[in-house]
Formats: C-alpha cells, structure tokens, sequence
C-alpha cells in the first residue's frame, strides 16, 4: 500500500484519486479508501498486426491497465451510471521505428445504450498523442492526432477507431480515462488494414512524422494540441474524476451519449 499524504508523488499531475503508478513494474497501488484491480498487461504480441513493422522489438510488456477504479464512497453510484474509470501506465522506449502504443479500436456497441460509446482521456505524467479516425473501414474520415501534456484532456467521440501514443519514448506515460461499463473493444478492421490510417514514425531525433498506412484509402491528418469541452459542459481546471466526485451528471454523456446526439456528427477531439 502505498503511503498516504500527497497523491502526486509520483505523478506530474494531481489527479486527486489516490491510485500510484510502479514506473518500473508497470503496477500500481492504491490508497486507502480506493478500490481497483490487479492490473491486466497488454504483450508485445497482443498488437503487433496492427504495427507498421509487426515482427519489432520492443518493451514487454508494452503497457498495463487497471478498469474500474474509484473511490469506495461512489462504488454504487458508479455501477448505477454505468460508468468506468480506468488508469492506464505506458512503458517507455520504441516498438521499432514507432513510439509505444496500443494497437487501435473501436468500442462496441453498449447494450444498455446501443451506442459505441465516447471516451474521456486525462494524462497524468508524461506526454500522450491521442490518435482517433471517423471510421476502421477504407475511407478513414477525419483523422486527428492530439498531443496532450499533464491535466490535460481529450475527449475521442462516438465511433471513432482510435490508439494512445507515448509521446515521449525517453519517458513512462499514465493516464486516466471515463468509459462506458458495458465497454468493449472492436478489433476486427483495425487488424484487418494492418493498424489505423497513419503511422506515427520516429526519426533519429526521436521526433514523430506520420506516414500514411497503403491499406487505406488516401487521407490527410490533422495535428493538433489539447482543448477545452465547453460544449460538453467539462472544466479543463478540475480533474476528470473530481469532477465527477463534485457532480456525477457531469461525465454521464460518456455512457449516455445520446444526450449530444447534436453534437456529435460534426464534432472533433
């Protein structure tokens, strides 16, 4: 168990839920009052159909996940939501010319909502790029990549194929994120182009260029930075899970997307 006092010991950024990430184990720990799984770890063998070069090196495990962590006192409230709260803790280093990354996915359809559900990203430490495309089959819509630093949020919409990168391949990444309990992961097109519309590629100064993947049809990418959700009525200043803590309604569109169906056809991370 990890000593309580200040949660950020090990963390860039506050994210007030008392869950600590082992930067060497890729386990974590938490404080009193905070309840949360063994971690599941995701093997090198787990992506690589969807790396550019699938039979790299690299670290191994690649990253692990902890899903359904919170504080004891919303237990309940949570699973009445159906909502999820998961961290996840990226290694550092390179899967051959790319930076560490999951390998892609849609979320399937939740059944209490017949929804592929959005998904509401927090970084803790280090630097993420949030990748995400309108669509996994061979015209991949809008493609945009998001670069986001400590307490900074992305959010990726409904149906959109999308990967977490590790911006930095010199440092670990952590990051949390709200999901739909009925959460579930589409695979099939992702494995089916090789991975997603664009590759990130590092050079020899271990900066990320993006190159189009031949198994899709030809697209653009837009690169871009973090912003503010004031549309989804989110507060860039308070910690995802304190916001919820403050007000649960304030994330429920993440298992209630219906509640923006306005929004979301035109909307961008």
């Amino acid at each position: 168990m990890a000593t309580p006092g200040n949660p950020a010991a090990l963390l860039d950024f506050d994210p007030m839920l008392g869950v600590r990430p082992d930067r060497e184990k890729l386990t974590f720990t938490y404080d009193p009052g905070i309840f949360g799984p063994e971690p599941e770890f995701r093997r090198l063998d787990d992506i690589r159909r969807s790396l550019r070069d699938p039979a790299c090196d690299g670290p191994d495990p690649v990253y692990s996940i902890v899903m359904d962590v919170g504080r004891e006192e919303h237990r309940s409230e949570l699973a009445r939501r159906m909502l999820l709260f998961g961290v996840v803790a990226y290694a550092s280093g390179r899967l051959g010319d790319e930076p560490v990354r999951s390998q892609g996915h849609i979320h399937s359809l939740a059944p209490h909502c017949g929804w592929s559900t959005p998904e509401l990203f927090e970084i803790w430490e280090g630097r993420a790029i949030v990748y995400a495309q309108e669509s996994a089959g061979d015209d991949p819509g809008r493609c945009i990549a998001v670069s986001a630093g400590p307490g900074e949020q992305v959010v990726v919409p409904p149906g959109w194929a999308h990967s977490v990168i590790n911006g930095d391949p010199q440092s670990r990444m952590v990051f949390g994120a709200w999901c739909d309990r009925q959460y579930g992961f589409v695979y099939d097109q992702v494995r089916a182009h090789h991975g997603l519309a664009w590759f990130p590629v590092l050079d020899e100064k271990q900066i990320i260029h993006w190159e189009p993947n031949p198994h899709y049809r030809t697209s653009t990418i837009s690169l871009r930075m973090s912003r503010a959700y004031p549309e989804l009525g989110l507060n860039s200043r308070v910690p995802i899970y304190e916001q919820f803590a403050q007000n649960p309604e304030a994330v429920q569109w993440v298992s209630e997307p219906g509640r923006f169906d306005w929004l979301w056809p035109n909307f961008a991370p």
